[in-house]
């Protein structure tokens, strides 16, 4: 796939793979800091009812797992933010040249 690439092309794509893995934690936070809030209104409301809160929670988990496999692949692992992670990111494509 990465056959013949340029250092300029291998930090290009580097440089998209770690902001994509950058997005995918800032969705998780956010996924998780939500959905916290949810359940925290759902235990302190009056009689508290039906556990409504599993219907967001469900249905955009099934986004955040999506978007992990985007950012990540099946077979990558999280990685640092900024530099250190373009250049980690770099020599992996470097090794899938190989």
């Amino acid at each position: 796939m990465t056959n013949g690439m340029s250092e300029e092309q291998i930090y290009a794509l580097a440089r998209k793979r770690a902001a994509a893995k950058r997005g995918f934690r800032i969705h998780l936070a956010v996924y998780l800091v939500v959905n916290a809030a949810l359940v925290l209104v759902w235990a302190f409301a009056a009689g508290r009812g039906f556990p409504w809160f599993i219907f967001p929670l469900g249905g955009w988990g099934i986004g955040v797992v999506s978007h992990f496999f985007g950012a990540h692949g099946p077979e990558r692992a999280a990685g640092e933010t900024g530099g250190a992670a373009v250049e980690r990111e770099a020599e992996r494509i470097r090794r899938e040249q190989s």
